[in-house]
């Protein structure tokens, strides 16, 4: 029998999520989440989708992401779906960084290890939790192809003038100082569901992709390949995100280490974990935020607003940089669940093609479906993201070219 099994990870510095997927029919057979790896109060939340079964929880001390791990095999092996399974064709990571060398999935050997470890400096709060988790899979498993999808390889398509900042070139080489993009997965399979919504292929239309989540960003998709995306360097820059302040004048930096006196950890914490929304308004949840806002509250309208304005800017400028726009998708939590956050991006946008029907654009679905009224020149589409099953498909399909 041909396993047909891929069970996907994503390692974070501190939880490990995890689904696994019979690719047959890209059926969902287990999912879950380990948060807290190295507290006390570790959680671990198992659900068995292919038996029916409720959610299984146990909360105690999970010291690393080698028991976080083994944890998880003995949950599923519970439900007969265990990591020795005969069924297991591989097991897909997310690895956040590939850098401009790994534009497609690949198996993990020593050489690729390395690389993922070299870019480090550029990606140090996710490349070395991806590994751990990547060790940690391949010593339970030492037989079973392990494979690195990166969040970054769905952007090397983007040509030079969209990749590089206009720094010294020898100085941007010698620091791999440029461009790289993230969400690439979800980027990927958005535009492709997009195309499909369309009933057309991906080569034959132009799609502008909002991720909005806690974390944010935009693409230009044109047939198929990504041309410009809102990260950069790391993904602070692009759009205002829930914790990050996205695009902002370098000297800002200069002037908060001159004036204020702030380190660079200090500054780097600010743009990082205390800008973006919660820094406007002391919330980034969009439904607080949004409540606030129907209370009459205007610091919280103020975050929204310069919300919306940086999300405007760049759609504008993705329609200019594909010149024909087919479709814009909105994606990712808040890009999925608030209608609002989609009405007010498209607004006075009609000249470009772009408006929402109210009601359409009020019904909530886990399908994708078309929010744009019936014969609006762009297409504006709810299209709910799927990055494991992208990590998966992505996963099975290089498996089963190598044997």
């Amino acid at each position: 029998m041909t396993p047909t099994r891929v069970l996907v990870l994503n390692s974070g510095s501190s939880s490990v999520k995890y689904q696994l997927l019979d690719m047959r029919d890209s059926s969902r057979l287990a999912n879950g989440l380990v948060e807290r790896i190295g507290e006390q109060s570790s959680r671990l939340k198992h659900t068995p989708l292919a038996t029916g079964g409720g959610s299984r929880e146990w909360t105690g001390p999970i010291a690393d992401h080698d028991a976080a791990l083994k944890a998880v095999a003995e949950e599923l092996a519970k439900d007969g779906l265990g990591l020795d399974s005969p069924e297991l064709a591989a097991i897909g990571h997310r690895v956040v960084h590939g850098g401009k060398h790994f534009t497609e999935p690949t198996v993990i050997d020593d050489a690729v290890l390395a690389e993922i470890e070299r870019l480090i400096p550029v990606a140090p709060l996710h490349n070395p939790a991806n590994l751990t988790g990547i060790r940690t899979a391949t010593a339970l498993r030492p037989d079973l192809p392990q494979v690195a999808v990166f969040d970054t390889a769905f952007h090397t398509t983007m040509p030079e003038a969209a990749a590089r900042y206009a720094i010294d070139v020898e100085t941007a080489d010698a620091h791999r100082v440029r461009r790289y993009g993230f969400h690439g997965t979800s980027h990927a399979y958005v535009s492709r569901a997009t195309a499909k919504l369309l009933g057309k292929a991906p080569e034959e239309v132009n799609v502008i992709v909002l991720h909005l989540g806690n974390g944010a960003s935009a693409s230009a998709v044109e047939k198929g390949r990504c041309v410009d995306t809102s990260m950069g360097l790391t993904p602070l820059e692009g759009l205002v995100m829930g914790t990050r302040s996205g695009d902002t004048d370098p000297a800002v930096i200069f002037h908060l280490a001159r004036v204020g006196e702030m380190s660079i950890d200090e500054i780097d914490t600010l743009l990082n974990k205390r800008s973006g929304l919660i820094g406007l308004c002391g919330d980034n949840d969009m439904r607080e935020i949004r409540r606030r806002i129907d209370e009459g509250d205007e610091r919280a309208k103020l975050a929204f607003d310069i919300y919306i304005h940086r999300l405007k800017k760049y759609i504008g400028a993705y329609y200019a940089v594909l010149g024909h726009v087919d479709a814009v998708a909105f994606t990712a939590g808040v890009g999925e669940n608030a209608a609002p956050v989609r009405q007010a991006a498209v607004a006075g946008l009609g000249s470009l093609g772009l408006a929402v029907d109210d009601e359409l654009n009020a019904v909530r679905g886990d399908e994708p479906r078309l929010i744009s009224p019936a014969g609006a020149r762009v297409a504006v589409a709810v299209v709910p993201t799927d990055e494991e099953l992208e990590i998966a498909t992505q996963t099975y399909a290089l498996v089963k070219r190598t044997n």
